[in-house]
């Protein structure tokens, strides 16, 4: 465990992130490493199915771990005020919100799947394999749940390396159950979903093990486990604005997706490889952002107001040097890159694909401070500005659907993004202004 409330924090930002950016680095990579082994030893049509489902699953995925970052808030703000005894009742209080996370999403996502994918115009050739990769994943869902729970309690008492070691672990086996199963045991697409919860399975037991082993000081002792109702509404507040929070951005995805579904399967294919790349870069900024949120937390116990300060300001230089960065190494390697995800020379597919990249990349520096104020604001327990964000995020998502993508198909998808980031910027630097202006003054 590791207290953010002391030193420098350009050294204490950079060292609780670099765990943090090669475990989604290394999830990155796998999603990566998935699509290329679909693409390459199934079809083009299977690498399209697998890209959007991901939209589906990534909702349910993201509202879980919106609601364990939530849950993790107030776990890290007693841990900075070093109230254990506290701290521990909420981490008992949000293990049982996450069981019933799990039953309640399990049940939407497996009675609802196959009417949301035709809702979303899923091409007929693409559907039947959409459908049952989608399932199996869905499956997983108690295993994510509860690494995702442990990673981010262990995140909030200071320790973002450990959750990266079975994460590692994950991804490892992941990719060689992948092989196993679609190339030499000839499973197709269902292969690759069992691949994925299989390793979800092991990780998760494997980081709830360890954490009953090496971290018994944050595990609630017996009279802890009653949680009261301050607790649960805390939690319910903190857990679901930024699970909802998630949600909405994801919905937002999917609509997108619905209207890249009607321009047809090479589209889809393209998208599906631009996503991947462009997902990749963005780990090295978006993580800061969940850096801050831990960081804000802790010195916010701590009462360390003028730190809050300084992590934003230093965090905010740092992704605009790593945004200049990604920058150039985009407009040099996307090309080949897309191509080799998308295991295809078809120029149509490469074009729209290296299009997508590199206008995105180009508005990183407005991405950077977007996830550092919306995630600095959220450690600070103002929950309504960036949940504001992430509606108007939404609804610009949609008006690219009705009015962008019916007239300028794909670029209208390309453009969709960016113009959401700039608006979230903005309204999150008036919302965090204002809070930093109350601030008391040490």
């Amino acid at each position: 465990m590791k207290e953010m409330t002391k030193g420098n924090p350009l050294k204490i930002i950079i060292l609780f992130t670099i765990p943090l950016i090669c475990g989604n680095l290394l999830s990155q990579l796998y999603n990566i490493v998935d699509s290329k082994i679909v693409s390459e030893y199934v079809g083009t049509g299977a690498f399209a199915a697998v890209g959007m489902t991901a939209v589906v699953s990534n909702m349910l995925v993201g509202f879980i771990n919106g609601c364990t970052q939530g849950f993790a808030i107030p776990v890290a703000l007693h841990f900075g005020a070093r109230d254990q005894a506290r701290m521990r009742r909420y981490i008992a209080g949000s293990l049982k919100l996450v069981l019933a996370d799990v039953v309640l999403l399990m049940a939407l996502g497996l009675g609802f799947i196959e009417p949301v994918l035709r809702l979303l115009h899923t091409p007929e050739d693409i559907l039947p394999d959409a459908l049952s990769y989608v399932r199996i994943i869905l499956l997983g869902i108690p295993f994510i749940s509860l690494y995702n729970e442990c990673a981010n309690i262990l995140r909030a008492v200071g320790d973002s390396r450990t959750p990266l070691f079975f994460l590692m672990l994950s991804v490892i086996l992941n990719i060689g159950f992948d092989l196993l199963f679609v190339r030499f045991l000839g499973f197709g697409i269902q292969g690759a979903a069992i691949a994925t919860v299989i390793a979800q399975f092991i990780c998760a037991a494997a980081c709830i093990i360890f954490i009953l082993l090496r971290y018994r000081e944050i595990i609630p002792k017996k009279g802890e486990w009653d949680t009261d109702r301050h607790i649960f509404s805390r939690l319910l507040t903190t857990g679901l604005s930024m699970g909802l929070m998630g949600c909405i951005v994801n919905i937002g995805t999917i609509i997108l997706q619905s209207g890249i579904n009607g321009l047809g399967t090479n589209t889809i294919a393209a998208h599906t490889s631009a996503r991947r790349f462009i997902d990749m870069l963005m780990i090295l900024i978006y993580t800061y952002g969940f850096t801050m949120t831990t960081y804000a937390s802790q010195n916010l116990g701590a009462g360390e107001y003028k730190r809050i300060r300084a992590g934003v300001r230093t965090s905010t230089i740092i992704v605009t040097v790593v945004s200049t960065v990604l920058l150039v190494f985009c407009f040099i390697f996307a090309e080949p890159i897309v191509r080799w995800i998308a295991s295809t020379d078809d120029t149509a597919i490469i074009s729209l694909s290296v299009n997508y990249c590199r206008f995105n990349v180009c508005f990183f520096y407005v991405l950077g401070p977007l996830f550092i104020l919306r995630c600095t604001l959220q450690g600070l327990g103002h929950r309504v500005v960036p949940l504001a964000a992430s509606v108007l995020e939404l609804c610009v998502k949609i008006s690219a659907v009705a009015l962008l993508v019916p007239r300028f198909d794909y670029n209208g998808v390309i453009v969709a993004e960016p113009l959401s980031w700039c608006i979230m910027t903005a309204l999150l630097s008036i919302g965090y202004i204002r809070v930093a202006l109350r601030f008391p003054v040490k």
